[in-house]
């Protein structure tokens, strides 16, 4: 996968950076976008559920030649269960170091939930629950648990990026849970940035991307986004944002609106 990040100039420092839903679609091409950015020192934690599809992707990132000197680690774990996020935890506190400068949180892990029905189907709140805990519940705890196996102190950066989307901000006709669980979402790590000065936080809205989800949308919508693109173009944008670092801490940003 070829390398189209244009600040390459400039860094991320030595950071251990954790990507949630790291084996396909935009996780995946943030793996391969980020590592050119991540100074020797630094580790890249991958999550996921597919361990077969994380090993490959460790080994793509490990073979690249702008990758020189990054510890690559997977985790498989399903985010949508209380385990899962412990065991992310548990392995981000056993792998934390003292002399890093840059923590980097991704939060990608989500799902599209049933866009087959409408609202006033969703009669059975263990459904409407469980929809919630990977896309609301898991994500506040992991992240939390991993602000606290990294205490603030002097020279070390922070940043959180919630993989959002324009569905945050606009109703759509059955899309009850995603437009929620999106909303709730950017909320969630507008607080986060209200109440962590020291923490930069993003919500970035990626675009509609060539990926499973998107071919689901629109079977059962009939949504046809104004431009389709690649996770990698996604991906790219995203990080040279972060390189940037310009962004007002809790914003929500749109890849068309940048």
């Amino acid at each position: 996968m070829s390398n189209i990040v244009s600040a390459k100039s400039k860094i991320l420092g030595r950071c251990f950076c954790i990507i949630t839903g790291a084996s396909k679609g935009l996780g995946r091409a943030l793996a391969h976008q980020v590592a050119p950015s991540l100074q020797p020192g630094s580790a890249l934690l991958l999550v996921a559920r597919s361990g077969a599809l994380l090993k490959e992707l460790k080994e793509e990132v490990q073979s690249s030649s702008l990758a020189q000197g990054l510890a690559v680690r997977c985790v498989e774990a399903d985010l949508s269960t209380k385990a899962g996020v412990d065991e992310t935890v548990r392995v981000v506190e056993q792998e934390a170091v003292n002399d890093l400068d840059h923590i980097l949180l991704f939060n990608n892990a989500a799902s599209l939930g049933d866009v087959s029905r409408s609202a006033q189907s969703f009669i059975n709140p263990d459904e409407v629950n469980s929809y919630l805990f990977l896309n609301v519940s898991s994500a506040l705890a992991l992240t939390a648990g991993i602000l606290q196996a990294f205490p603030r102190r002097a020279g070390l950066r922070w940043t959180v990026v919630n993989l959002s989307s324009s569905f945050a901000l606009k109703a759509s006709a059955n899309m009850v849970l995603y437009c929620a669980g999106k909303a709730a979402r950017d909320m969630m790590f507008r607080v986060l940035a209200e109440e962590e000065p020291s923490v930069r936080v993003l919500n970035y809205a990626p675009g509609a991307m060539d990926t499973q989800m998107l071919q689901q949308l629109r079977r059962w919508t009939g949504i046809v986004p104004r431009r389709l693109l690649s996770c990698q173009e996604s991906a790219a944008k995203l990080v040279n944002l972060l390189l940037d670092n310009e962004f007002s801490s809790g914003v929500h940003l749109d890849y068309f609106d940048i």
